[in-house]
C-alpha cells in the first residue's frame, strides 16, 4: 500500500499532524513510532499514565530512549526522550507553558513571516481545554481542545511550594496569576497537564480522537533506517522510508514523508538519508545527498539546576502527591534579555540520581530548580556511526558563555537567601546543596555549577527553519527540507531558537501548525 502520508515518531507533533490529516477521509496516513503502543489510559504503565502519582522512575524505564550527552568539560547527563506514543509528553515533566509573545514574533523577523505569537495564538488556544478558566477563556485560553491544562489552586498548595511564594514576593517578585497570559512575571501556579495526576500525553488527547479512523494506520514498534529518495530528476524526493520491525526489514511508500522524531532523533534520521554536512556525513561513507551544514547544528536547551534543602522531620512529603504546583519567572540582574530565569519548586524532591539508590523515589526535601531560559551557548547533535541503532553523540556545550555562568552564578545566590525568610525556615533544616564551600567564592561556585548543571529537557533547533538566505537554516517555514521535495520536519529541531518556557507546548503547536499548511496546500 502506497500512503498520502508518512510520519516517523508519534510525538508532541507527529500525533497531532497523525490526527488532524486523517480528519481527511480520502487521504490515508501512516505512523510510525519506535516504541510501544497503549490504546487507552488503563493500559498504561505505571510510570507512564502518572504525572506525579508514581513511585516508580521514568529516568530507568524501557519507554525513555536513555540517551547521554556532554553537558561541560566536567559533567556527562542523561536526556530522557519518550520511546511511547505520546514521545516525550508520555514521559515529561507537564509543565504546560507557553513561550513569550517575543519569541515568536523574533521567528518571523528571522524570515518565518507565518510563525509570529499573533498568528499563533489560535493554535495555542486550539490545543487545550484549560480548566482554570473554561468558564471564561477570553482571548488567552482555550476551553475545547485537546490537551486538558489545569493549576493548583492556593488552598491546594503544599507547605513547600506556599513558603517559597511568601519568601519571593517578601523578596519583591510580583504575584502572577496566569503564566500563559502574555508578558508575564513573578511567582505563582504553574499550568499542568496531569489532571487528576493523569499524564495528559498527545496519545491520550489526540489519538484518542483519531486511532479508530480506518485511514489512519499506527505501527508501533518500528525504527526507521532513513529516508528514500527518489534521484533520477532534477531535484530528489522522498518516495518513503526502510524501517526495521521484529528484525525484519521492509520499505513503506509515500507521497510525502513527515520527520516528528524529534530534535535528537530528526537529525540523525536525515544524516543517515544523506541529508547533513558533507563532511561529516562523509566521515562515516554516507553518500551526500544534499550539503546541509545546519543539521544537527545550534542545539539548544535551557540548562537547570538544583538548589535542595533538607526537611525537618515533621515535614510530610508525599512521595506521590503533586510535586510541582507553583514557578517563580523574573529578569537576571544587568540581562538584556527579559524573563530569562525561571525557578520550578518541587516540595517532595529527591536527591540528585547519582546520589540516589534503585529507582523507587524517595523525597527528601525541597528543591528549587533554576533554569536558564536564554541560553546564549548552543551545542550539536553528530553521528557516531551509520548504524542506525546507535545513539549519536550529543554535546550541549551548557555554559559555555561567560554571561550564562554569570547569570546561573547570580541566581544561585539569589535563591540561597529565600532559605532565610521565616516561611522557609520553618522547613528546613539544612541544605544539602551547594554546600557552604561551594559559595565561598565566585570561582568556588562556578566549579560546582559546571559540575552539577543538567538540561530542562527541552532540547531544540538543531533543524532551524529559515530563509534559503540563511545556510544554517535546514527547512522553510512550511518545514519542507531544502534541497529535496516531499519531505518535511514538523517537530522541535525546527525552532529557530528555544522558546523561553519549557517547549512541549509550542511543540504541540508546531504539530498543529504544520498540519494546517499541509491542509491549505503549502
Amino acid at each position: 500500500m502506497r500512503y498520502d502520508h508518512i510520519i516517523i515518531g508519534a510525538g508532541s507533533a507527529g500525533a497531532i499532524l497523525a490526527t488532524r490529516l486523517s480528519e481527511d477521509p480520502n487521504k490515508s496516513v501512516l505512523l510510525l513510532e519506535a516504541g510501544p503502543d497503549h490504546e487507552n489510559i488503563e493500559s498504561l504503565p505505571e510510570e507512564v499514565k502518572y504525572g506525579y502519582a508514581s513511585t516508580k522512575s521514568i529516568w530507568t524505564s524501557d519507554y525513555n530512549w536513555q540517551y547521554r550527552a556532554r553537558a561541560t568539560d566536567v559533567a556527562e547527563i542523561d536526556v530522557p526522550r519518550g520511546k511511547i506514543t505520546g514521545g516525550s509528553s508520555a514521559i515529561n515533566g507537564q509543565v504546560f507553558l507557553r513561550g513569550l509573545p517575543e519569541d515568536y514574533d523574533n521567528w518571523s523577523e528571522w524570515g518565518n513571516d507565518l510563525w509570529d505569537f499573533e498568528q499563533l495564538l489560535p493554535y495555542f488556544n486550539k490545543i487545550e481545554t484549560d480548566v482554570t478558566y473554561e468558564d471564561n477563556p477570553g482571548d488567552f485560553h482555550g476551553s475545547t481542545g485537546p490537551i486538558i491544562c489545569h493549576r493548583f489552586p492556593e488552598e491546594e498548595w503544599q507547605a513547600g511550594s506556599r513558603a517559597f511564594v511568601d519568601a519571593c514576593l517578601d523578596a519583591g517578585f510580583p504575584f502572577c496569576e496566569d503564566a500563559n497570559a502574555p508578558d508575564t512575571i513573578g511567582v505563582g501556579p504553574i499550568p499542568l497537564n496531569n489532571p487528576g495526576g493523569i499524564r495528559w500525553s498527545t496519545s491520550i488527547g489526540y489519538l484518542g480522537l483519531s486511532r479508530h479512523r480506518l485511514n489512519l494506520t499506527i505501527r508501533s514498534n518500528v525504527t526507521v533506517k532513513n529516508i528514500l529518495f527518489d534521484t533520477s530528476g532534477d531535484t530528489p524526493h522522498a518516495t518513503g522510508v526502510c524501517a526495521v520491525s521484529d528484525d525484519e526489514e521492509f520499505i513503506v511508500e509515500g507521497d510525502e514523508v513527515i520527520l516528528s522524531a524529534g530534535a535528537i532523533a530528526s537529525p540523525q534520521i536525515l544524516m543517515l538519508s544523506g541529508i547533513g554536512p558533507a563532511d561529516h556525513l562523509e566521515e562515516h561513507g554516507i553518500n551526500v545527498l544534499v550539503d546541509s551544514p545546519g543539521v544537527g547544528q545550534n542545539l539548544r536547551d535551557h540548562p537547570l539546576l538544583g538548589i535542595l534543602w533538607a526537611t525537618k522531620p515533621e515535614v510530610e512529603l508525599d512521595p506521590i502527591g503533586p510535586r510541582l504546583q507553583v514557578l517563580l519567572r523574573y529578569t537576571a540582574d544587568g540581562s538584556a534579555i527579559d524573563n530569562d530565569m525561571i525557578v520550578y519548586l518541587s516540595h517532595a524532591a529527591s536527591a540528585r540520581r547519582d546520589d540516589q539508590s534503585g529507582d523507587v523515589i524517595h523525597p527528601v526535601g525541597i528543591n528549587a530548580g533554576l533554569g536558564l531560559n536564554s541560553a546564549l551557548s548552543q551545542g550539536e547533535v553528530r553521528l557516531n556511526s551509520a548504524d542506525y541503532r546507535e545513539h549519536p553523540y550529543l554535546d550541549y556545550n551548557l555554559l559555555a558563555e561567560e554571561e550564562d555562568i554569570r547569570r546561573y552564578r547570580d541566581g544561585v545566590r539569589l535563591l540561597v537567601t529565600l532559605e532565610n525568610h521565616p516561611a522557609m525556615e520553618h522547613l528546613v533544616q539544612d541544605r544539602m546543596y551547594p554546600l557552604d564551600t561551594d559559595l565561598i567564592s565566585d570561582e568556588a561556585l562556578d566549579a560546582w555549577i559546571r559540575k552539577s548543571v543538567q538540561t530542562g529537557h527541552h532540547v531544540s533547533c538543531t533543524a532551524k527553519m529559515g530563509p534559503q538566505s540563511d545556510e544554517m537554516a535546514v527547512v522553510d517555514q512550511f518545514g519542507k527540507v531544502y534541497g529535496v521535495n516531499n519531505l518535511r520536519v514538523a517537530d522541535a529541531s525546527i525552532m529557530p531558537e528555544c522558546v523561553r518556557a519549557n517547549i512541549n507546548v509550542t511543540v504541540m503547536v508546531i504539530g498543529e501548525r504544520i498540519a494546517s499548511f499541509i491542509l491549505e496546500g503549502n
